[in-house]
C-alpha cells in the first residue's frame, strides 16, 4: 500500500520537477539586503545637499535679523510714545492708553527676546 502511494506521488510530482529546478536556477534565494546594497548618494549630491542646507540656514538667519531690527525699531517707537503718555497723565490717574501701550510693549519685547534666542 505504501509503495503504491509512493509511486503515485512520484508520478504526479515528476512532471513538475523540471519547472521547479528551472525556477531555482534562474532566481537566487531572496536574502535581506545588506548595508552595502542600499543605494548611496554620490559625494557630489551629499555636498550639494549640505550646501543647500547651509544656504537655507543663512537665509533664515538674515530674515530673523531683519525681523529683529524691525521689531526693535517698533519697540523704541512704542517706548517713546509710552513716555509721552506718562508725561501727559496726571499723577493720580493713568489713562487707559498708557496701560494698552505698556501691554503692547510687553508683548513685543517678549517676541524680540524669543527671536534673539534663535530657532528651537
Amino acid at each position: 500500500m505504501r509503495l503504491r502511494l509512493l509511486v503515485c506521488t512520484l508520478l504526479f510530482c515528476l512532471p513538475a520537477l523540471p519547472a521547479i529546478a528551472q525556477d531555482s536556477e534562474q532566481s537566487p534565494p531572496q536574502q535581506p539586503p545588506s548595508k552595502r546594497e542600499f543605494p548611496q548618494l554620490p559625494a557630489d549630491e551629499n555636498d550639494v545637499r549640505a550646501r543647500m542646507a547651509a544656504e537655507l540656514a543663512r537665509k533664515a538667519a538674515k530674515e530673523r535679523i531683519a525681523a529683529l531690527k524691525s521689531d526693535t525699531d517698533k519697540l523704541l517707537k512704542l517706548s517713546v510714545e509710552l513716555k509721552s503718555y506718562v508725561d501727559k497723565s496726571d499723577e493720580n490717574v493713568l489713562s487707559l492708553d498708557v496701560i494698552k501701550k505698556a501691554e503692547e510693549i510687553e508683548k513685543l519685547a517678549k517676541s524680540v527676546k524669543d527671536k534673539m534666542k534663535g530657532p528651537s
